[in-house]
């Protein structure tokens, strides 16, 4: 019985399964099935090469010749299957986030259909390359400068600042929040695919820590979003930030955060950023974020309240990009869908909804294919948005 080439194929097949099917309930075996299935299902080309290799060193050492080994060889063959669905997956990212800006951004004018693809670059190019040769999210050209503090001393309110090197242009700024359900998280640890990518192409990134709960409190916590868009406007010119063009994401939580902070920027009952500095943003991005009721278990249990998202939707809304995908087995994707809709029906802004096939939450963890094609989605949104282009209501 070829037993390590079993192991290697029994590992690769769960995590597989994980991926295309999420596990919920039970709850332990969910999280289980969650970690297990992350990474293989934005980066799937490394275990099918690992798998490959495995049979190959099977294959040589004989481990094939008896029938335990071409039993093992079929899973080994079904693994391959679940995989390359994996990637098939990933390859409609692209086209998801093009029509969803199309939809989004552009007029319909002359009888123009809003689903064609957006003028100019395509998010589409180098998509088979980059998923099968994924890379780091990490570039050359890209300076982190580490620990600044925005607020006090304390490791709550530190932010990293992501810049092409020599460049002195004057950069749009974007702000990125971590996610952790408020209560654990840090900086310099999601969306660095996302802001690699802006610095690389002119823009200031600002990764930020965020007071915990249960330390501090969800308003304390908005304070604390608000402080870092004031330090921004007081403080960024000297990095080559423009303090007109910011931009405040998140993830999860952070999501929840970016989406709060700009729908609360000219409430005066909710101004909790310094006096007399304007805590408001061009744009919010937000990924797999909890907006209200519906995005835990697809069902609203109580209405949409003050301290949710959805709840606190207005026409003076920025514009908002939202991304979710449709397997997120932590945040229900109806949740986005719901809050998406709502800022549709208010909001004179532009508002921009891309739900990822396959995706989970956390998928823009890895330089994928998927966070790739929401990084170039970003800059169009972005562009944009700051160029005044008027919605689209297709």
């Amino acid at each position: 019985m070829p037993f390590g080439y079993l192991v290697t194929v029994a590992v690769v097949a769960w995590c597989t399964v994980a991926a295309l099917a999420p596990i919920r309930r039970p709850a332990p075996l969910g999280r289980l099935a969650f970690v297990s299935g992350l990474a293989i299902n934005e980066v799937t080309c490394v275990a099918l090469y690992f798998l490959l290799a495995s049979t190959l060193l099977a294959w040589f050492n004989g481990d094939l010749d008896t029938r335990a080994g071409l039993v093992v060889l079929g899973l080994a063959a079904l693994t391959v299957a679940g995989l390359l669905a994996l990637m098939v997956r990933q390859l409609a990212a692209p086209r998801v986030v093009d029509d969803a800006l199309a939809a989004g951004l552009y007029r319909r004018r002359h009888g123009a259909n809003p689903s064609e693809a957006i003028p100019g670059r395509s998010l589409r190019t180098h998509t088979l390359g980059r998923m099968l040769f994924p890379s780091r999210s990490r570039r050359a050209g890209v300076e982190r400068i580490a620990n600044i503090a925005y607020a006090g001393d304390g490791p709550g309110n530190m932010m990293d600042l992501y810049r092409s090197r020599g460049s002195t242009t004057v950069r749009p700024v974007l702000i990125h929040l971590h996610g952790g359900r408020f209560s654990s998280g840090r900086k310099n640890t999601e969306a660095l695919p996302l802001l690699y990518t802006l610095a690389a192409e002119g823009w200031l990134g600002i990764s930020a820590n965020y007071r915990l709960q249960p330390e501090v409190t969800l308003h304390e916590q908005l304070a604390d979003v608000k402080k870092i868009i004031a330090w921004v406007r007081q403080h960024g010119s000297d990095y080559g930030a423009d303090p007109n063009s910011v931009f405040l994401a998140g993830a999860s939580a952070g999501a929840t955060l970016a989406a709060l902070t700009a729908l609360t920027a000219h409430d005066a009952n909710q101004r909790t950023g310094p006096t007399g500095v304007d805590t408001s943003v061009a744009g919010a991005i937000c990924l797999y974020g909890n907006y209200g009721p519906s995005s835990i278990g697809g069902t609203a249990t109580s209405p949409a309240g003050a301290d949710t998202a959805i709840g606190l939707v207005n026409s003076g809304a920025p514009a908002f990009f939202v991304a979710h995908g449709d397997n997120d087995s932590v945040l229900d994707v109806r949740g986005a869908r719901d809050f998406s809709d709502a800022l549709r029906r208010v909001s004179p802004n532009i508002v921009v909804y891309a739900e990822l096939p396959g995706a989970q939450h956390q998928f823009d963890l890895f330089r994928s294919l998927r966070a790739e094609a929401i990084a170039r989605g970003v800059q169009e949104f972005a562009k944009s948005v700051l160029a005044g282009d008027a919605p689209v209501r297709p």
